[in-house]
């Protein structure tokens, strides 16, 4: 069974970097054709995908994020990240890891992490 604990600050500061950890059990990111992926969901709003990272490494972001996203990975950790910067307070949201059904662009997912509140705020 994939388990996925999220990791970071609940808090971050306007015009600073984002980052969140995700740290994957019952099953490796390396894993052929598995795929790892970020999205959040704004205060009233629904859910935004952000991006995938595949098992090789290959990454996708959604075009709207692209230029401040990167997710990157620890392989020796079984851990996935999220880098979002140059945030401001719109980007105040709850965060979630999960594992992508496939390396695809807005891939749906079987299992998630629990989801982190993060505020952007001075």
């Amino acid at each position: 069974q994939v388990q996925l604990q999220e990791s970071g600050s609940g808090l971050v500061m306007p015009s600073q970097t984002l980052s969140l950890t995700c740290t994957v059990s019952g099953g490796s990111i390396t894993t052929n054709d598995y795929a790892w992926s970020w999205m959040r969901q704004l205060p009233g709003k629904g859910l935004e995908w952000m991006g995938v990272i595949a098992y090789d490494g290959r990454t996708y972001y959604t075009p709207s994020l692209k230029s401040r996203t990167s997710i990157s990975r620890d392989t020796s950790k079984n851990q996935f990240s999220l880098q979002l910067s140059s945030v401001t307070p719109e980007d105040t949201a709850v965060y979630y890891c999960a594992k992508a059904l496939e390396y695809y662009y807005c891939s749906g997912a079987d299992y998630w992490g629990q989801g982190t509140q993060v505020t952007v705020s001075s």
